[in-house]
């Protein structure tokens, strides 16, 4: 199963940064990957809400089911699930300063003759990561520029 880690600071406190991104239909501003998401539920968004994410990795185009499996003040989780593989994110955010330090988990699980692929995604992932650090921080920055 491939997993990355990525930790970095940004500006905004951490109850601006969860409440960001607790909404997984963000992730289309912040994960170069994600071509669209979208909620498929409704009501406030919690433990429990659903999303219809559609990204890309190395040319072909994947469909996951999303769920919001753990929300906290300073922890969220998603879980993406579809026939050929599942995803979680694990982000945790912690007070530095006026601030916070993000660390950001992506682990990924292919299933069925998709395993093979584990090698050649656990490099696409390392690159991605790299890529979602970098824009992560850059809109979770213009968070605090907007709320200031």
């Amino acid at each position: 199963m491939p997993t990355v880690t990525r930790t970095f600071t940004v500006t905004p406190p951490p109850d601006l940064v969860v409440g960001y991104l607790k909404d997984f239909e963000h992730a289309q501003q912040w994960d170069p990957g994600t071509r669209s998401c979208e909620r498929i539920d409704s009501g406030p968004v919690a433990e429990g809400a659903y999303w219809h994410s559609v990204s890309k990795m190395l040319g072909i185009t994947s469909e996951l089911t999303y769920k919001l499996e753990e929300l906290t003040d300073r922890r969220v989780v998603f879980v993406g699930e579809n026939q050929s593989s599942r995803a979680v994110d694990i982000i945790t955010v912690q007070a530095q300063g006026s601030g916070s330090v993000v660390s950001y988990q992506a682990d990924l699980e292919m299933y069925g003759t998709a395993k093979l692929l584990n090698p050649v995604i656990k490099l696409v992932c390392e690159k991605r990561a790299g890529d979602t650090e970098r824009q992560m921080a850059t809109v979770l920055n213009k968070l605090a520029t907007a709320a200031g």
